[in-house]
């Protein structure tokens, strides 16, 4: 799958917000906000493409993708989730 739609000066971008510097892709916070980033462009993809199933399972794993991160960093740090909840606009 291309992913034209998430360059990689965004991901950096990201990453400063996110993650705390561009050299920090693995911080989980900045591995939700990019996984956020492509769940809302999937979303919006198969508004259009109803019976694009391969699309749509991508999309189901990585929404629990997500879920898994996320209940790591409320395990972690309740106050960060929070935050994050907040600023990704993610009900919860």
């Amino acid at each position: 799958m291309s992913q034209t739609y998430l360059s990689s000066e965004e991901k950096r971008a990201i990453f400063k917000e996110y993650g705390g510097s561009e050299d920090n892709p693995g911080s989980v916070v900045a591995q939700v906000a990019v996984l956020t980033k492509r769940i809302n462009h999937l979303s919006n993809h198969l508004k259009t493409h109803k019976k694009d199933h391969v699309t749509r399972r991508s999309l189901l794993k990585m929404v629990g993708r997500r879920k898994r991160l996320l209940a790591y960093i409320k395990r972690k740090d309740i106050m960060k989730y929070r935050n994050l909840i907040a600023t990704l606009g993610l009900r919860k």
